[in-house]
């Protein structure tokens, strides 16, 4: 080996170890980010209690910002407010 090669090897050397420092701290930074913005979710408040019509099956619910919306089986909409009284039914038609 010639003396011409030592310093292009101490110039790789030196970006390898940048580059790895960069890597580290974007991974650090992802991590704070998702810490951040995953620890801070705030859960509605959900009524003690919801009753469905008679021979419904709750299909799926979603929640609102003051509301409870559960879609059954039979396709109706159902909104509940915060205490869980039944506010206004829907029934979806197909097109």
């Amino acid at each position: 080996m010639s003396a011409e090669f030592i310093p292009h090897l101490r110039f790789l050397k030196t970006l390898v170890a940048a580059l790895a420092v960069a890597m580290v701290l974007g991974l650090a930074a992802i991590v704070v980010i998702l810490w951040v913005r995953l620890g801070t979710a705030e859960l509605p408040q959900l009524p003690d209690d919801v009753t469905l019509p008679d021979g419904a099956t709750a299909k799926a619910v979603t929640f609102a910002s003051d509301r409870l919306i559960v879609l059954t089986e039979s396709d109706q909409v159902l909104v509940y407010d915060g205490k869980g009284a039944l506010l206004q039914s829907v029934m979806l038609t197909q097109p």
